[in-house]
């Protein structure tokens, strides 16, 4: 499941740029980290982390839960430089 996600999100960086590193770390799930204009479920150091279960991930990426929302509802936790995951938004857009 995760390697399909991740191979969505490189499909969408291939006609959107994303800037800096950011981990989606689901647990037990397994991660996804998008860095140097490419996504992978190799985990490694990044700017930014947003933990969170997958099923939320998939409800993120797919536009059907508010990222601001899920944070103040913590559906998903954020560590690390907040500036890298705004730029999500222009990726999921």
């Amino acid at each position: 499941m995760m390697e399909q996600i991740a191979a969505d999100i490189r499909k969408a960086l291939e006609t959107k740029s994303f800037s800096g590193s950011l981990k989606f770390d689901c647990g037990a799930a397994g991660v996804i980290v998008l860095a140097d204009g490419t996504a992978t479920t190799q985990d490694r150091e990044t700017d930014c982390t947003l933990r969170l279960s997958q099923e939320n991930l998939v409800n993120l990426l797919k536009g059907k839960l508010n990222p601001m929302m899920a944070l103040a509802m913590g559906k998903l936790k954020l560590s690390g430089n907040p500036g890298v995951a705004m730029g999500l938004a222009k990726l999921l857009g």
